[in-house]
């Protein structure tokens, strides 16, 4: 930014990218930063047009279905809602002469795709984070967004533009429909009209025929007078969050602008050493690696004292740290690269390509010990949750590498494609539903399984537990069987996972006392 009050004009090789400062010299006052709102101005085009009709109906669609179907949980009813959310954004930038690229499509696509997740699962870890993700595409797909900078910054863009929204969406209704106040007559009656005939056509339907009734019963959300302002909540968050993502897709702030000074590139010599040395650390500690992995155990755990599955737990978690801090090394090191010209690109592609190519075994040697220890204590949610974020990281080091070869200015949005997918792939792989099933492929062989810990899953893992003999299978399925007969969940935050568990345990109800579970527990834990 320009100084104030400055003796002199800054020159452009002086000025500093959006958000950034210019450090300071010596007997010089340090250069003023503008407010974060100027900031974010400076990145934002100029306002979009009045709000057109059919932005404004899917807004209100939006409103009214929050307030009908979010008050009792996630399934169906989030992907219904987010569908005329989804057009209220496409009739908003359609009016502002913006065009649906192709990775626009894809984000879009792939945030629906996240969110069939709720209506498939029942396990809420899985279901969260594909919500959360969704989130995230829907904000690439409205802000348009390339660089790293951007990507992150989308969904700080989307979270801004509600206030902004909702004064957007309030000009262009009362410009479309003067004084509002003579609305409220009208609407009312509309209002009360439509649901007296409702309430008496539906009444008299109902005592006609008992299975219209149950239909109507089931399909009709619960609007009960206590619940009042937890509606008007939702209905607010539906129309706010409408006329958020309305408002970014006709002005979406400009977060590729966003960039960081240049670092200071380094001789050949003092880039290259430290790395070189690096790359030598990692090739030592791979050969070990390779000859553990071809049947070397013995001989390593004869040396360090350790048990088997003591080896695999310890040897992960430090394993998952090293490919985190490789990416970090290949970021710095990118910003400090010699950029001297086409020996120097060769160096910086030599050096780092060969670090990433060890990184990818060390990789593989940490799903490894994973593995080994999921042998010896079975499979938990945290183990399945680490090993995917490992091999996640291992598909970050390959777009990395490819992105040596080919240019990485597709490289953030890949990075970001394949995180959505590694999220989409693991909600619908059903990680309980696999917890569940590992661990009664263990029973079988092993006799052991952890009944304190199988009884704490969802109901994902209700087909799986229904494989174990008698009583151990009711002890495994009691706490789920318990907390399906109390849930009484509307077909519209009913995954399918519930469903079918409640079909499993129709057909072979729980049947085991409290001394049967606790005989069970104690014959099967581990020793």
């Amino acid at each position: 930014m320009p100084r104030r009050a400055s003796a002199r004009t800054t020159s452009p090789q002086e000025q500093s990218p959006v958000g950034h400062s210019l450090p300071s010299r010596p007997g010089r006052n340090r250069p003023q930063v503008a407010p974060l709102d100027q900031r974010i101005a400076a990145l934002r085009g100029d306002p979009p047009a009045a709000i057109r009709a059919a932005t404004l109906w899917a807004v209100l669609a939006t409103g009214v279905l929050s307030t009908l179907l979010l008050g009792d949980g996630i399934g169906l009813n989030l992907l219904i809602v987010a569908l005329p959310a989804s057009l209220a954004a496409y009739y908003a930038a359609e009016q502002a002469g913006r065009r649906a690229r192709p990775w626009t499509l894809l984000w879009g696509v792939g945030g629906v795709a996240l969110l069939v997740v709720p209506v498939l699962r029942d396990a809420a870890w899985p279901s969260f984070l594909a919500v959360a993700t969704a989130f995230g595409l829907g904000a690439l797909a409205l802000h348009g967004s390339r660089t790293w900078a951007g990507i992150a910054l989308s969904a700080v863009g989307l979270v801004e533009a509600v206030p902004r929204g909702l004064v957007w969406g309030w000009r262009g209704l009362r410009a479309r429909t003067g004084d509002t106040s003579s609305l409220v007559g009208p609407a009312l009656r509309v209002f009360g009209v439509t649901a007296g005939l409702l309430l008496v056509f539906g009444a008299l339907f109902s005592a006609a025929d008992a299975a219209f009734a149950d239909l109507l019963g089931s399909l009709v959300p619960d609007m009960s007078p206590s619940d009042g302002p937890m509606h008007l909540l939702l209905l607010a968050a539906g129309l706010a969050g409408a006329l958020g993502a309305a408002y970014t897709a006709a002005a979406p702030v400009k977060w590729d602008k966003v960039s960081s000074a240049p670092w200071r590139a380094r001789g050949r010599v003092e880039w290259a050493l430290p790395l070189l040395v690096l790359n030598a650390l990692f090739a030592s500690f791979n050969a070990v690696q390779l000859a553990v992995l071809f049947g070397g155990y013995d001989a390593v755990l004869d040396k360090t004292g350790l048990s088997y599955a003591r080896y695999a737990r310890q040897g992960f978690w430090h394993l998952l740290l090293a490919t985190l801090l490789v990416l970090v090394v290949i970021v710095v090191a990118l910003r400090w690269a010699p950029r001297g010209g086409p020996r120097d690109s060769a160096l910086v592609r030599g050096v780092l390509g060969t670090l990433c190519v060890l990184t990818l075994v060390v990789v593989a040697s940490a799903v490894r010990r994973m593995d080994m220890y999921v042998e010896a204590y079975g499979l938990t949610r945290l183990r399945i949750s680490v090993v995917t974020v490992e091999l996640w990281l291992g598909v970050v080091i390959l777009l990395i590498m490819a992105a040596g070869v080919w240019g990485a200015r597709w490289l953030p949005r890949a990075v970001a494609a394949s995180a959505a997918f590694g999220v989409l792939a693991f909600g619908l792989v059903s990680p309980d539903a696999l917890i569940a099933e590992r661990n009664a492929e263990r029973y079988e062989e092993t006799g052991r399984l952890d009944l304190q810990y199988v009884r704490e899953l969802s109901a994902d893992a209700v087909p799986a537990l229904d494989s174990l003999p008698e009583p151990l299978r009711s002890c495994a399925l009691q706490v789920i069987d318990e907390d399906l007969r109390y849930e009484d969940d509307p077909w519209h935050a009913t995954s399918l996972g519930v469903v079918r568990a409640r079909a499993v345990l129709k057909n072979r109800p729980v049947k085991a006392t409290w001394e049967q579970c606790q005989e069970a527990a104690h014959a099967t834990a581990y020793r």
